[in-house]
């Protein structure tokens, strides 16, 4: 495959215009979340099955698939990677291989797609999908920067399509029931949240690696890069602390990942984000181990202030990682291992050592020993998949859409900020800029390397 330029792209059927240092002017929209239920890009019957491609075949990106074939056509994958993309090519044989996501994006008619790529290489496919009126399955984070969140929300809602982010505690049930605990004032009024981690398990606190590695045969590294900033290839396995990047230590690297926060804040901060209706904090501050310029700290503590909204005050999210935890006064007698969190409130507390939440204690335990979770007032759900297929058919959007992951990806980014600033930053979410200081404006959004531009 021929490498791409830049003419090859800048036709009407590849974007309306490109982005390519994707200045930060998106302004944020006042449309309600549970109001924006668009209309179908493509009527279809019912009982017609849908037609999918799969970007990124290995890992996630594998069960991802899996996920949909259940009850719909796989007809594409792409994966810059043969050897992760065999497995799924072997239950697949009909689907049709692409090793770049542009190609199949131009070449297939496709329903929908899923996007389960490293964080980096989230935003280009899924914007030209939904572009292209595609429905979008994309894996948490939703985005690499801040920016792309916001990007992600508004083309959701200018092409009127179907939309899921990937974190799929949302869809269990013990999750929709902590929610309507909360939502119903069972633990009283929560003015403080605490969320923790066993994160990172990979090289952190680690400087480019100066070694290179002979570029397997069957990897597209340059496809791999995609957006990011050219580099040599440096092998990274899982488990070997080899400061390398492909194909799993890519996560704590600032060009690639989104360390532990972007990892697993999509999890374990979901349910007290979705209870307490969170959305843009004031401001954000982080602790951390050393910091520089090429990877995440090896341990964060960071702290958010979410304003009052309606009836509730002010909220106060700390978020742990590296082996930090909640002080033990906070709830005391449990230990705080592995990742869960901890929602504070005036009449108790909702503790959870998952980082789904489909489990959950009510604190003190005498006091609700013979406690009755109220009458659920959420749908339950079929699936983090499932619900994401049935809302394409009903034009109905799932829990997880973007209209929701969007501004909580957004909110959890905001402390990969606060940790380069070294210093509490205030945020303006209506101009999308850090108030306070006027370096943080390139690391809300970030340079695409050329042919790998924004279609918006």
């Amino acid at each position: 495959m021929a490498e791409r330029r830049l003419a090859d792209m800048s036709g009407s059927s590849r974007r309306e215009f490109l982005l390519a240092t994707a200045a930060g002017t998106v302004a944020l929209s006042s449309a309600p979340r549970a109001q924006l239920l668009p209309a179908p890009a493509r009527p279809r019957s019912p009982n017609e099955r849908l037609r999918i491609g799969v970007i990124g075949c290995g890992g996630k990106g594998l069960s991802d698939m899996q996920g949909c074939a259940k009850t719909e056509d796989i007809v594409a994958l792409c994966d810059v990677d043969h050897g992760k993309a065999a497995a799924a090519r072997k239950e697949q044989p009909k689907a049709t291989f692409y090793e770049d996501w542009r190609d199949m994006l131009e070449r297939e008619q496709l329903d929908a797609v899923t996007v389960s790529t490293p964080d980096h290489s989230h935003a280009g496919p899924a914007l030209a999908a939904m572009a292209r009126g595609m429905h979008v399955f994309v894996q948490k984070p939703l985005t690499h920067t801040v920016h792309e969140a916001r990007l992600l929300r508004d083309a959701a809602r200018k092409h009127r399509v179907i939309t899921s982010m990937g974190n799929q505690g949302t869809c269990l049930d013990g999750f929709r029931t902590a929610a309507e605990c909360v939502r119903a004032g069972v633990i009283g009024e929560v003015r403080e949240v605490h969320v923790w981690t066993n994160r990172p398990v990979w090289p952190q606190a680690i400087p480019r690696p100066e070694h290179v590695d002979a570029i397997p045969k069957t990897l597209r590294w340059d496809l791999w890069l995609g957006p990011a900033p050219w580099r040599p290839y440096a092998a990274g396995n899982e488990g070997t602390g080899f400061n390398g990047y492909a194909p799993f230590n890519w996560r704590g690297f600032w060009d690639f990942g989104t360390g532990a926060l972007g990892d697993m804040a999509c999890h374990v901060a979901n349910l007290p984000f979705f209870a307490l209706e969170l959305d843009a904090p004031e401001w954000i501050e982080a602790e951390t181990s050393e910091r520089n310029d090429e990877t995440y700290p090896q341990s964060s503590t960071i702290r958010y202030r979410f304003p009052a909204r309606g009836a509730r005050g002010p909220v106060d999210l700390t978020w742990y990682d590296g082996g930090r935890k909640p002080a033990p006064e906070k709830l005391p007698g449990v230990d705080f291992h592995i990742g869960g969190f901890l929602l504070i409130g005036s009449e108790g507390s909702l503790y959870s050592p998952t980082d789904y939440g489909e489990r959950f204690e009510l604190h003190p335990k005498e006091k609700f020993a013979d406690f009755q979770n109220p009458e659920p007032s959420l749908p339950r759900s079929p699936g983090i998949h499932a619900e994401w297929l049935q809302g394409i058919r009903d034009n109905v959007q799932p829990m997880a859409n973007f209209e929701y992951a969007a501004p909580f990806t957004e909110a959890m980014l905001l402390g990969n900020l606060a940790m380069r600033a070294g210093q509490r930053i205030e945020w303006d979410a209506a101009a999308m800029k850090v108030t306070n200081l006027e370096a943080a404006a390139a690391w809300i959004t970030k340079q695409y390397r050329r042919g790998f531009e924004l279609e918006i």
